[in-house]
């Protein structure tokens, strides 16, 4: 690649990725005194969170909701000026079970026989008690930690039930709902800090707490008008390809223009950064991390309607079946809008599966789905979508990624490590707020946080003022 008539800056911190966590991160070294570049290899800004009209809906195509434990996200929110409403609930949710049979419930637990009830109470108990005890900030320290890393979560929970269902229940709240991988491809200390990063398992199983409100106007705001802020510091169109680095400094190579800055900011997913030929290249530590983490692969399908129709049966919406082709349901309909929009889920090896099949073919199989919770008028939108972050180059999964069956433990304290003057920021590697936006702000924070510290241990005078001949 000719680089030789890109334009050259100089700055203190260069940003690689303009999603939420980058952009805090800008944000804060900017208000510190601190000169940035953020370099963007799509041609928008937002990572996983993209707002977009499709056919005149609008659509969330990635990340959307906030819980009441989201503070980080919270306060920006509200620093931004942007408000948010409710996710609708009123009525009864539904839940089908193995043989198809559906039944309306109310509150947190499905509608399962006594039996399976009491199982389904003890293993959230078990789950809620280690998530305690083991917290979401260094799990790979916690005495268990080893022991809970070698086995599969699936295993974990064969060993303590033989109730087929209340397995495949619980299962889902993890595998299907959040890392969107099997549940016998990562271990049991994964899904605890899944649990934990949210507060407890509970928080996880309770849909009304986890998925609480939506942000007027769609989530990307948040990445927009950050990004409005950093104007013209943002490039987008720019994907980054080489980092040279020594201890004096890096200089970043795009396909548009090279920056020189005192250090650099990796904020995109790790399955991302061996994207990036680094000169020399990073230590064998990271070289063989960042193979143990790998995104999992769900597809967010959106369904919108003439009305929210399933509203006058006295459904809230919400249904859920580990059996389904769509495991989750939720009533999405945006905020004043007179139409009503479904939104579902379909995770892992059920995604790999419908991928094989015409576009055709699997809109109609995801169509049926939901017509088995909501009824045949669930077969007729008036907007389709799949939203399939498995197929973006500079993303290639969702919601986030995790390791496989060891990982954890044994390279979770080095994930998020800076190596010289390379900083690594993404809700892949927070602890509160893990695949979240909340986790990605928590995340920006922190980074720009040990920069400024090491920036203060350094030479008072900005690097990019000093080296600007």
């Amino acid at each position: 690649m000719n680089t030789d008539n890109h334009p050259t800056l100089t700055r203190d911190v260069v940003v690689i990725g303009a999603g939420a966590s980058g952009l805090t991160a800008a944000t804060e070294l900017k208000k510190a005194g601190l000169s940035v570049a953020v370099l963007e290899a799509r041609d928008r800004v937002g990572g996983r969170l993209w707002t977009r009209e499709i056919d005149g809906a609008m659509l969330e195509i990635g990340g959307q909701w906030v819980s009441p434990d989201q503070d980080a996200l919270i306060e920006t929110l509200a620093e931004l000026g942007l408000d948010t409403y409710s996710r609708y609930r009123e009525g009864e949710s539904l839940y089908l079970d193995a043989a198809g049979a559906q039944t309306r419930f109310t509150g947190e637990m499905f509608p399962v026989s006594a039996e399976t009830e009491a199982e389904m109470e003890r293993l959230i108990e078990e789950l809620d008690a280690l998530t305690a005890e083991i917290g979401p900030e260094e799990p790979w320290a916690h005495a268990k930690a080893q022991e809970l890393d070698r086995i599969s979560f699936a295993r974990w929970l064969e060993e303590r039930t033989d109730d087929q269902e209340a397995r495949d229940n619980i299962g889902m709240f993890i595998a299907g709902a959040m890392l969107t991988k099997p549940a016998h491809s990562f271990s049991a200390l994964q899904a605890v800090l899944m649990a934990a990063s949210a507060g407890s398992f509970t928080h996880l199983v309770d849909a009304d707490f986890i998925l609480d409100k939506r942000v007027v106007g769609g989530l990307q705001q948040v990445p927009l008008r950050l990004a409005e802020r950093l104007g013209e510091d943002v490039h987008l169109n720019t994907p980054v390809r080489t980092v040279r680095w020594n201890d004096d400094g890096v200089t970043v190579v795009s396909d548009n223009v090279t920056v020189h800055a005192k250090r650099v900011i990796m904020a995109v997913p790790p399955n991302l950064i061996s994207r990036v030929s680094f000169d020399p290249p990073l230590p064998r530590r990271q070289h063989q991390m960042h193979q143990h983490l790998s995104l999992g692969l769900v597809i967010k399908v959106h369904a919108v309607y003439e009305k929210p129709f399933w509203r006058e049966q006295g459904l809230s919406g919400t249904c859920f079946s580990p059996y389904q082709l769509v495991h989750e349901s939720y009533d999405n309909t945006n905020h004043g809008d007179a139409r009503g929009t479904l939104v579902g889920f379909i995770s892992d090896e059920h995604a790999d599966a419908v991928f094989r099949l015409s576009a055709e073919e699997r809109k109609q199989r995801v169509l049926e789905s939901l017509a088995a919770y909501y009824g045949p008028e669930a077969l007729n939108p008036e907007v389709y979508y799949e939203s399939d972050w498995g197929t973006e180059e500079w993303t290639r999964g969702a919601y986030a990624a995790s390791f496989d069956l060891g990982g954890l433990s044994r390279y979770g304290a080095d994930q998020s490590a800076p190596v010289g003057p390379i900083y690594f920021s993404c809700s892949d590697f927070a602890a509160k707020g893990y695949q979240h936006v909340d986790g990605a702000i928590r995340m920006g924070r922190k980074t720009a946080q040990l920069i400024l510290a090491a920036q203060g241990e350094a030479a008072p005078s900005s690097y990019a003022a000093a080296n600007s001949h």
